[in-house]
């Protein structure tokens, strides 16, 4: 695993940059050219319109350090079809706050849903964020009818705290737990 790009059983996770961003919103064949990947065309996945495609742009733009903190996409690196095909995306809003909170969201393309490529990816960007020291908690909002973005993050072990900052949203958080032996864990 390198800093950027996350390898899990069945997808590589790549953290957006400022040219990825670039080119998702100007120019497909070279979006798809730099993730090695096949982009569907029923790209980008549902909540991922051109305002929040603009929004990472504009983030990498004002802070190219702060890669990893911002988008990140999912490639499936599928065996049965020997081709990697993008098949969503998600991240993070930020980096830590004060008080060493981060906000996760994503969005999986509707054919690669309910196989568990999200919980897979989610799983994979939690454990990068627990892997900086400042991290304490992983927060994510979702709409009281997406059943299977709760499911999600259940599966990955959040917990529903109530009311989210949107309104009609709900929230979730994961904290960082500690053992007694001063190793980090999640739970």
């Amino acid at each position: 695993m390198t800093p950027f790009r996350i390898t899990t059983e069945r997808l590589e996770v790549i953290a957006g940059t400022l040219e990825l961003a670039q080119a998702e919103i100007s120019d497909r064949a070279k979006f798809a050219q730099l993730l090695n990947a096949r982009v569907p065309d029923t790209w980008p996945p549902e909540f991922n319109d051109h305002e929040t495609m603009s929004f990472f742009l504009q983030r990498l733009e004002e802070a190219p350090d702060q890669i990893g903190w911002w988008a990140w996409y999912f490639v499936l690196n599928s065996q049965v079809k020997n081709e990697r095909i993008l098949i969503g995306n998600g991240g993070f809003k930020g980096k830590p706050t004060s008080d060493g909170t981060v906000e996760i969201g994503y969005s999986v393309l509707k054919e690669f849903q309910n196989l568990g490529y999200g919980t897979e990816a989610i799983q994979a960007l939690i454990d990068w964020a627990f892997n900086h020291a400042e991290v304490q908690r992983v927060i994510a909002e979702t709409l009281p009818e997406l059943k299977p973005s709760q499911r999600l993050l259940e599966k990955c072990q959040f917990t529903n705290i109530g009311e989210g900052s949107e309104a009609g949203s709900i929230r979730f958080e994961l904290l960082r737990r500690y053992s007694g032996d001063g190793e980090m864990g999640r739970g």
